[in-house]
């Protein structure tokens, strides 16, 4: 049995009853367009398929594992194990191949996971939604409200994108090697539209106001806006970035958008 390799941040789900809740959490339809990123030695993969009724994709950067994971896409033509980085792949032209969008599935590695995140929001229109393990501390990002010590600046940025639901937790042992922190799997949903128009500005501005968390609103942004453009948003120059919600980013950075016309 191969052993997990540092470099691509593994830790393999080996867990029944874990693997069960995920598969259960999919509530997959027929004729739907699955796809594993990062399936490890296998133990989701053999679940996803079972699923004669769906096309099955599964993405694997490990040259040795994919080689003893390729045995069970032999003569499977709805299915198709790519060797690939997740972070290069092209989504989007596998939606296309197989004639709609994806529904992701993956226990992601954490040193990419935020990345990996943002590529696959790139190419957001292939696909419909992820089911995916995260460290538990970027799930609680993830699904912070305006106030919270965990909101920031990743739940900012995905927040017009993603509609976020925690599922459940999952402790150290169901892997192997356990990794040292809990993980946590969390469904997050494309939305049809985002919710307002995004502005050229909003990652900019989203960036400045948490470079520096306990800084004011006035002195985090200073370098882009006036206290007084501030205050014409109807906002508050003086309270602090983790307060605010992603509307409101986007209506200072709007701010800079008129700015530079």
């Amino acid at each position: 049995m191969q052993h997990a390799r540092k470099r691509f941040g593994q830790h393999f789900l080996h867990d029944p009853a874990v693997i069960a809740r995920i598969v259960a959490a999919l509530e997959v339809r027929p004729g739907e367009h699955l796809v594993e990123i990062g399936p490890g030695r296998g133990a989701l993969t053999r679940e996803l398929l079972r699923r004669s009724d769906c096309t099955f994709d599964a993405i694997e950067i490990d040259r040795d594992l994919g080689a003893r994971l390729r045995e069970q896409f032999t003569d499977v033509p709805r299915c198709e194990l790519h060797q690939a980085d997740a972070l290069e792949f092209d989504f989007a032209s596998l939606a296309a191949r197989r004639g709609g969008p994806l529904r992701v599935i993956g226990n992601l590695p954490y040193n990419i996971s935020t990345p990996l995140l943002f590529r696959l929001l790139g190419q957001a229109a292939a696909i419909t939604d992820l089911h995916v393990m995260l460290q538990r501390e970027v799930v609680a990002r993830l699904a912070a409200q305006p106030g919270t010590s965990d909101y920031g600046r990743l739940t900012v940025m995905l927040a017009p994108h993603l509609a976020v639901t925690k599922l459940f937790e999952v402790g150290p042992g169901a892997f192997q090697p356990p990794p040292r922190v809990w993980s946590a799997v969390v469904r997050l949903t494309m939305r049809p539209q985002p919710l307002f128009a995004v502005s050229a500005h909003f990652a900019a501005v989203v960036a400045a106001a948490f470079a520096h968390r306990r800084k004011t609103l006035r002195n985090a942004l200073a370098q882009l806006l006036s206290r007084e453009e501030i205050s014409a948003c109807g906002i508050d120059p003086g309270v602090r970035p983790e307060t605010l919600d992603a509307q409101a980013f986007n209506t200072l950075a709007q701010t800079l958008d008129r700015a530079r016309r």
